[in-house]
C-alpha cells in the first residue's frame, strides 16, 4: 500500500505515514494502490483504475443513531440538532407544535431517509459514518 499524501510505500496495517505523518488513506496526491501521482478530487487512478473513497472523519456522526432520533422523536427536530441544523430543528418544532403533532411525520420521513442512505451528511457536509 502506499501513502494517499506522499507518494511512499507504507504497510498495510499501518496506523500512519512514517514519511510525512499522515494517515494513509488522508491525503489525496497519490494512489493508495500503485503509488502514482493523482489529481485531487479524482475518483479513480488514471494508471491503474481503483477508486478512491472519501475517508469518514473520526469525530463524523452516526447514520444509525441519526436516523433513529427522526424515526422516534423526529417532530422534535431531535435528529437535526445532533446533526448540527439548528435552525431546521427549530422549525421542526414550530411546525409541530402549530399542526398539534402532525408535524411529527417530517421527522419521520427524515429519519427513514437518513438510514436509507438519501440524507447522508452533516451540517458542516462531513458523510455520516455507518
Amino acid at each position: 500500500m502506499f501513502c494517499r499524501n506522499c507518494g511512499k510505500q507504507i504497510a498495510d496495517q499501518a496506523v500512519f505515514c512514517v514519511s510525512c505523518g499522515c494517515a494513509p488513506l488522508a491525503g489525496q496526491n497519490h494512489c493508495h494502490h500503485c503509488g502514482e501521482p493523482s489529481q485531487p478530487g479524482a475518483a479513480v487512478c488514471i494508471k491503474c483504475g481503483v477508486g478512491f473513497a472519501k475517508p469518514v472523519p473520526p469525530d463524523a456522526k452516526s447514520k444509525l443513531v441519526a436516523g433513529l432520533l427522526g424515526i422516534l422523536v423526529g417532530g422534535l427536530g431531535v435528529h437535526r440538532f445532533y446533526l448540527g441544523y439548528i435552525g431546521i430543528g427549530i422549525a421542526q418544532i414550530a411546525v409541530t407544535l402549530v399542526t398539534c403533532g402532525l408535524g411529527g411525520i417530517w421527522g419521520l420521513i427524515e429519519g427513514i431517509l437518513i438510514l436509507v442512505g438519501n440524507m447522508n451528511t452533516d451540517a458542516q457536509g462531513r458523510p455520516l459514518k455507518e
